[in-house]
């Protein structure tokens, strides 16, 4: 993505904006506590931190819905030039003014201010790239907010470690210790200004809509009107219900664990570099998790690991609470960040496959305006519930136990969030056997598979016309090329009961076939399939090339028929008796160019709408992001040569240790 000068500079940007936002919310909490007077920990600290924040998250609130509108009318790069510009004027003055109201105010303006920024850049995102690029611009960007947040804590533990330096010989430094911060956060802002005025790509508003003819019936969908329907959904649905509590609860343990950060730092006899780890660790944490959290329990259904995740970081919330060391807390506080992120991932995940999309967008604005609002009541009472239980230690042989409002407020909080989790996961659990049994079998180094089954299973997916069969020939006789035991099959219909089943799927005749009837054919098929083809094979020690496997289901009937995924996902497990691909080739064509490759007649599933194709593919290509190693993206637009040498390649690298054993065996 960063080959695209213009979206290499935006992103440069974002990057500046992103570490200072973080920077900034580092500082002005640190310069808030100072401001109030008294100890770290004490209650005037706490409430002060807890009034930056809430000055910070409530424009949030107040403007969001407005900001959007904003973008769409006025010139988006000179909106964003402006918007730098006034943000590193207000962090600049925050030091030479040093008034803990203008801290409260400049806090609110600047998050005001952002507002604004986010929106602008968003608009122009897609007049840089090419539109099949948007979407891994979307991953990038995320990527950026939210990565440089353990950056920005590492620059302001060093520039707290070089201001207390600074300190010995400048009394500048030793009375301002966190000064620095601030300017260099302003500075990043000035930077971003730069850098967006010389992006003369970014074009200005968008052109108004064409006015309608008269008699034209114009329907106007009204904001507040698309909110009480989004709220109507969630309320009404199990499943989002499920999700919303628990994401309410994550955020609301995760808002606690912000707000009195500061203060619990103290409590451990740390500092202004002590905080900037602490920030880090959590952050750090969230990315490690959403990473590599759902890859390591792919197998396991996502309704049961969202509850689990949630659980799980507020136990480590409650236990980071208790500990009375700083290492130890780090570890800890990096442990809850893990399992925030993995709960983060898989909710929103679940929300974009499980909701309708004409009901997706509403969904979302719901979602995100009641975190605000749970962050905003959060942050405002955890100082204030801390500040009025004050600081206390109970005595106990030689030692004493910290009974302070700041660790009894966290470990609270780890309860409520465990608590919060149960409930998350009784109303999703759909799991059919017992979760320590699903544990162990998602568990890769718990798995005994390979024991069991020495081959190996490749699987070729993708929608219609992608090129499936082609490559699945190609890719046999190079593997036979090499002396391996080499088994090419198909789904649906490789045996003789599957041929009768194909004919039911795939005959028009059947196009009154239920979702859910259709599914359990496939089902059907694949376990005959699973006894009487690729367990045989791959129990003998033979490589298996199959096109089309679980994945399809989860694409068609999930993504394409809209049923539930982890049904899906449930049924076709129970039927492969848990035997997974080694490798999967995932053909990756646009459905209307597959259709027309098709050409012929058109089968049942072939006859089903574009948008049917879409979201099939769409499905196909979220499979692939979350499934780690185990996918290859292949682009089926190119010939099938080049495909057949990436593939080759692909298994080459993969796989190559595993096919010259089976080479050597077979000589």
């Amino acid at each position: 993505m960063l080959s695209y000068p213009s979206f290499r500079r935006l992103w440069l940007a974002l990057s500046l904006s992103s570490l200072g936002d973080w920077l900034g919310l580092l500082a002005t909490t640190a310069l808030g506590a100072a401001l109030a007077g008294g100890s770290a920990t004490g209650r005037k600290a706490t409430f002060a931190i807890g009034g930056v924040l809430i000055f910070r998250l409530m424009p949030a609130v107040l403007f969001g819905p407005f900001a959007g509108v904003f973008a769409d009318r006025f010139d988006r790069r000179k909106t964003m030039v402006a918007c730098d510009c006034m943000r590193f004027a207000l962090f600049a003055s925050i030091p030479l003014v040093r008034s803990l109201w203008y801290l409260l105010a400049a806090s609110f303006l600047v998050e005001a201010i952002s507002l604004f920024w986010i929106p602008a850049k968003e608009a122009s995102v897609p007049n840089l790239l090419p539109p099949a690029k948007l979407e891994a611009a979307n991953q990038v960007s995320l990527i950026t907010t939210y990565g440089t947040a353990p950056l920005a804590a590492a620059v302001f533990a060093g520039l707290a470690v070089l201001s207390k330096t600074l300190g010995a010989a400048v009394p500048f430094f030793r009375t301002n210790p966190v000064d620095l911060a601030l300017y260099f956060d302003a500075a990043t802002f000035l930077f971003s200004a730069m850098t967006v005025y010389r992006l003369k790509d970014i074009h200005g508003a968008r052109r108004a809509a064409p006015v309608p003819a008269e008699g034209d019936v114009v329907e106007h969908h009204g904001v507040f009107r698309d909110i009480v329907e989004g709220w109507r959904f969630v309320g009404s649905t199990p499943l989002i219900r499920g999700l919303v509590v628990g994401m309410l609860g994550a955020f609301a343990a995760g808002g606690t664990a912000i707000a009195l950060g500061r203060p619990f730092v103290g409590v451990l006899r740390g500092g202004d570099a002590a905080y900037g780890l602490l920030f880090g660790a959590i952050f750090t944490g969230l990315a490690l998790g959403m990473a590599l959290g759902p890859r390591l329990l792919s197998d396991l259904s996502r309704h049961r690991l969202f509850g689990l995740a949630i659980v799980a970081a507020g136990t480590s919330l409650a236990i980071m609470a208790l500990l009375p060391n700083l290492v130890l807390a780090l570890i800890a506080t990096m442990s809850v960040g893990a399992f925030a992120g993995i709960a983060w991932i898989v909710g929103y995940t679940l929300l974009g496959l499980e909701v309708e999309d004409d009901k997706r967008g509403r969904t979302f604005a719901t979602v995100q305006s009641l975190v605000r609002v749970d962050l905003l009541v959060v942050l405002a009472l955890a100082p204030v519930v801390a500040g009025v239980i004050g600081n206390h230690r109970i005595p106990l042989a030689r030692v004493y136990i910290r009974a302070d409002g700041i660790t009894l407020t966290l470990f609270c909080a780890g309860l409520v969030a465990v608590l919060v989790g149960v409930v998350s996961y009784r109303q999703m659990d759909d799991g059919e056997v017992p979760l320590w049994r699903e544990l162990v079998r998602a568990l890769p180094w718990l798995s005994r598979r390979r024991p069991s089954l020495p081959g190996l299973l490749i699987a070729f997916e993708g929608g219609e016309g992608a090129g499936k069969s082609t490559q699945a020939a190609l890719l046999a006789d190079w593997l036979r090329s090499r002396r391996a035991d080499v088994v090419v099959t198909f789904e649906p219909g490789a045996t003789r009961a599957g041929t009768a089943i194909r004919q039911l799927l795939l005959s028009p005749a059947h196009s009154d076939l239920s979702p859910r009837a259709e599914a359990m054919l496939y089902a059907a098929d694949r376990a005959h399939h699973v006894v009487n083809v690729i367990r045989p094979a791959l129990e003998r020690g033979a490589i298996v090339v199959t096109d089309r496997y679980v994945d399809s289901s989860l694409a068609y009937q999930a993504g394409g028929r809209e049923l539930p995924m982890d049904e899906i996902r449930a049924l076709s497990r129970w039927a492969t008796g848990g035997i997974r691909p080694d490798l999967t080739l995932l053909l990756d064509l646009d459905p209307e160019v597959g259709l027309r490759r098709s050409g012929g007649t058109p089968d049942r599933i072939e006859a089903e709408s574009l948008a049917f194709h879409e979201r099939v593919r769409a499905t196909f290509r979220a499979l692939a992001a979350a499934g780690g190693s185990r996918y290859v993206v292949c682009d089926a637009t190119l010939p099938a040569e080049e495909i057949a040498a990436k593939v080759r390649k692909e298994v080459e690298h993969r796989l190559g240790p595993l096919l010259d054993g089976r080479g050597e065996a077979a000589a």
